[in-house]
């Protein structure tokens, strides 16, 4: 049987199923990234609902695993060599589960590092700015006098929406069903963010997501997948 021990994180959150992947995550945007690729590849994995809300991000076991203090965070019993690795960030855990199963993400060279562009994109652009907004929005940040904040991630976030739409649409203006073509974890990064934009967070009317057409039927393309849909759901909230 697989010995994770040495990972203090197991104290807190032991692992029924130690030969399995597990993972540390919220169904928050960022989280629901590695749920829902954990759903469409397939990978036995054993998940642990972090509440952030009790700020268990900030105790020493979660911090021994992630010293940024954010979820998701995976350990995997069955890393590179056979060794266990303990990894965070979204980003960084998509391309991991991408390059170890050889799923969501192309062996060719000019369409992998395109791919990855377009995580990159979601990781430093839509999602600062759609939680950006999200906070002025509709939580605290909505009582502040002063709307220029708010205005300020209003017209950003629509200058990414549209970013994106133009990306769904190919050369001859007609929407591709995904960002590159095929369904890829450029997908996967940025489809909670775009769904808790105009859900969660209540701010389609806000950007005019209706606008942006080829996002809305890509976003509805999206939620319809079952892993999709799975993954939004996982960790179960107890």
């Amino acid at each position: 049987m697989t010995d994770l021990s040495d990972f203090p994180i197991t104290t807190r959150w032991p692992a029924r199923h130690p030969d399995r992947l597990q993972l540390y995550s919220l169904n928050t945007p960022n989280g629901v990234k590695v749920s829902i690729m954990l759903e469409e590849i397939g990978l036995p994995y054993e998940p642990h609902f972090v509440d952030i809300t009790k700020n268990e991000t900030w105790g020493p076991e979660f911090l021994s695993l992630n010293p940024n203090g954010k979820i998701p965070a995976i350990l995997d019993p069955n890393g590179p060599d056979g060794r266990p690795l303990a990894l965070f960030e979204s980003g960084a855990i998509l391309l991991y589960l991408a390059e170890k199963t050889g799923r969501l993400l192309s062996i060719d060279p000019a369409e992998r590092y395109q791919t990855i562009q377009w995580v990159m994109f979601q990781m430093a652009a839509i999602g600062p700015m759609f939680g950006q907004l999200g906070f002025f929005h509709r939580f605290a940040g909505k009582d502040y006098e002063d709307k220029r904040p708010r205005d300020r991630y209003v017209a950003e976030s629509r200058r990414l929406l549209g970013v994106l739409n133009d990306r769904l649409a190919n050369d001859a203006g007609t929407p591709r069903d995904w960002i590159m073509g095929d369904y890829s974890i450029a997908d996967v990064a940025a489809l909670g963010w775009v769904r808790n934009l105009v859900g969660f967070y209540e701010a389609g009317e806000i950007v005019g997501f209706q606008d942006f057409a080829n996002v809305a039927a890509w976003l509805e393309r999206g939620l319809a997948r079952p892993a999709v849909q799975r993954g939004l759901e996982i960790p179960a909230r107890p």
